[in-house]
């Protein structure tokens, strides 16, 4: 809508009264006229734009029953097109090539001082979008990393949908079978892997941690319990104990394998460097 005010960067328009100035705008009003029959024809009941506005166009938006939202956001657009099976049009003179979206209502909220508009059942399958409120930005951008990283888990999952057991229950697991592979290897090789094993067992410590439990009680019992054969045993974090997590607690099998390569790839790169070499710092003069 905002292409039809006339405004030409650079350009004067020239008037030698007052009758010609209201036959410009008479045109300018007559040419959005034009466009919002165009807009309503299509039968629509709510139109959405990238830019301003107008208080004329919106007025025949409004005696038309069409709800017009402007300013909205670009990358909203696009998704707002995706999830509503509609697409972005910049012109209406051809309403055949034009895909109209759909959705159950459309409805104005307020979440905290911000007034938003709200899709409600679009057509494209189950879409949502996700608020998050915080104190200070740094809690925002934890939380945002932290949704970012679990949508990142899901969409790896659905492509590869092997997985394997949680809570810790892996990590104990494979901890146990590289010590008695260490018990097998002579020399100073078995040590590292002692070494290998007491960092795989860091994983159910650190949840327990960040849990507030007792890590160091939680992991005893659940290396025990591994040790006494019972190899699916995790970690209860809501209730502070030890259970069997067979279809309770599940990870993804590609992430639990990437966080392991990458661990191992760290610690070799820190184990190859041998020295650190410092240069001197500058002299300054004066």
């Amino acid at each position: 809508m905002d292409t039809d005010k006339v405004k030409v960067f650079g350009a004067k328009i020239k008037v030698s009264d007052t009758a010609q100035l209201a036959e410009l705008e008479r045109a300018e009003r007559e040419k959005m006229r034009a466009k919002v029959q165009k807009i309503a024809a299509l039968g629509i009941n709510v139109f959405v734009n990238r830019q301003l506005i107008y208080n004329w166009p919106e007025q025949l938006f409004a005696d038309a029953g069409i709800m017009a939202i402007e300013h909205a956001d670009f990358d909203g657009v696009e998704r707002l097109a995706l999830v509503t099976g509609g697409e972005i049009a910049s012109s209406f003179d051809n309403p055949e090539l034009i895909a109209l979206g759909g959705c159950d209502s459309v409805e104005e909220i307020i979440i905290g001082e911000d007034r938003m508009v709200k899709f409600n059942g679009t057509a494209a399958g189950q879409a949502c979008t996700i608020v998050l409120r915080g104190g200070t930005n740094q809690m925002l951008d934890e939380a945002e990393r932290s949704i970012h990283d679990a949508i990142a888990v899901l969409s790896q999952t659905i492509a590869e949908p092997r997985i394997v057991y949680g809570g810790g229950c892996s990590e104990m697991l494979m901890s146990k079978a590289v010590d008695e592979a260490a018990k097998l290897v002579p020399g100073k090789k078995s040590i590292a892997m002692e070494a290998f094993a007491r960092a795989l067992r860091q994983m159910p410590t650190i949840l327990a941690d960040n849990a507030g439990l007792d890590s160091a009680d939680l992991v005893a019992r659940l290396r025990a319990a591994h040790y006494d054969g019972k190899s699916t045993s995790g970690l209860d974090l809501f209730n502070g104990d030890i259970i069997d997590v067979t279809g309770k607690v599940t990870e993804s099998f590609k992430l639990k394998r990437q966080v392991l390569l990458s661990a191992s790839e760290a610690a070799e790169m820190i184990l190859r460097v041998d020295d650190i070499i410092r240069c001197a710092p500058r002299q300054r003069r004066g």
